[in-house]
């Protein structure tokens, strides 16, 4: 394969890895788990085309010099961390460096990445498309690089189960389970820059607020409710855990046939907007595995949201209002 080609077919692959990444981030249903294979496949298939594309990086050395050179290899780097990085943690081999996770390494290095990549993108114009592509020994040869990816994904997976690794039990996300029965171990979390929060139940009250009218719940009301549901929290960062969760039902809180969104609302003003025909399977949770939560499982209170990602299940909440803008006009991923 030519150093042309070879670039494209680089291109066209790391775009499918990073657009079937964040696709994976958001999938809390089965419908990801093709997304998810998707993923894995992009990335091996950096390994199939790397024997080309490392001859084309020798080529490229030995022409340019400074600070072009440096970020090439940067990018290179970055893109080789990324994938191992995805290995080790899909096969459960390696479960991080330190308190940095190998789903967080993996994560990380493709974004820090994205700059590198578009700017090697525009710096290498030979590598843009042509008619001559779609022939037949083009397609040929993208299905030898597919192939290939195929079966390596086959080979990881094959040696995952006989090794007996952590990898052959982790869900369709990806995510792989925590250790231990007692739900109350399950890994304390937040989003980015959230800090866990000590809140003092006397205090606290939960404002619920539907179209011109508020209310004031306090602890001791909510913990009157006995709403149970066993749900799975599968975090974005790599693991996941299913636990019996308790507490009241948001449907019980707001008007019934309500429309738009429900806005449910931190202490730390973390925020998610969901739809407001979902607050029946919606739970406001007070106690975890039958005991009330921890501070940094979201005492006095916090969100359960079966068949969502983590980063819905919202903590430390203290504010549920309905409004009638619809559930998805906000980021797909909080940005703080």
């Amino acid at each position: 394969m030519g150093p042309r080609r070879t670039n494209l077919a680089l291109l066209i692959v790391l775009m499918v890895a990073l657009a079937t990444g964040g696709l994976a981030f958001a999938a809390g249903t089965g419908w990801g788990r093709p997304v998810v294979v998707a993923h894995g496949l992009a990335g091996l298939a950096v390994l199939v085309l790397a024997p080309w594309k490392s001859v084309v990086v020798r080529r490229g050395l030995a022409r340019r010099s400074g600070a072009g050179r440096w970020a090439s290899v940067a990018f290179g780097v970055l893109v080789l961390v990324a994938v191992a990085a995805g290995v080790a943690h899909a096969t459960g081999a390696l479960a991080g460096l330190g308190p940095v996770s190998a789903m967080q390494v993996h994560v990380g290095a493709a974004l820090v990445a994205l700059p590198l990549l578009a700017w090697h993108a525009a710096a290498r114009g030979g590598a843009r498309a042509r008619r001559a592509d779609l022939s037949r020994r083009a397609l040929l040869r993208a299905g030898v690089v597919a192939g290939g990816a195929g079966l390596l994904l086959l080979a990881v997976e094959g040696a995952t189960r006989l090794a007996g690794l952590p990898g052959a039990r982790r869900r369709f996300t990806g995510s792989l389970p925590v250790t231990g029965t007692d739900p109350r171990r399950i890994p304390v979390t937040q989003w980015l820059d959230d800090r866990v929060q000590v809140i003092d139940p006397s205090a606290w009250r939960l404002r619920v607020t539907a179209a011109d009218a508020t209310r004031e719940w306090t602890y001791a009301e909510l913990e009157g409710f006995g709403d149970r549901v066993e749900a799975v929290l599968d975090c974005t960062g790599g693991w996941f855990a299913r636990a019996a969760w308790e507490g009241v039902r948001l449907d019980r809180l707001l008007p019934p046939g309500a429309g738009g969104s429900v806005v449910v609302v931190s202490a730390t003003g973390y925020r998610r907007r969901l739809p407001a025909g979902d607050a029946g399977s919606l739970l406001l949770a007070t106690r975890l595995a039958g005991r009330p939560l921890s501070a940094g499982h979201g005492f006095p209170a916090r969100l359960v949201a079966p068949g969502r990602r983590g980063f819905w299940w919202v903590k430390w909440v203290v504010s549920v209002e309905l409004d009638p803008a619809p559930w998805w006009r906000q980021p797909p991923f909080p940005l703080t």
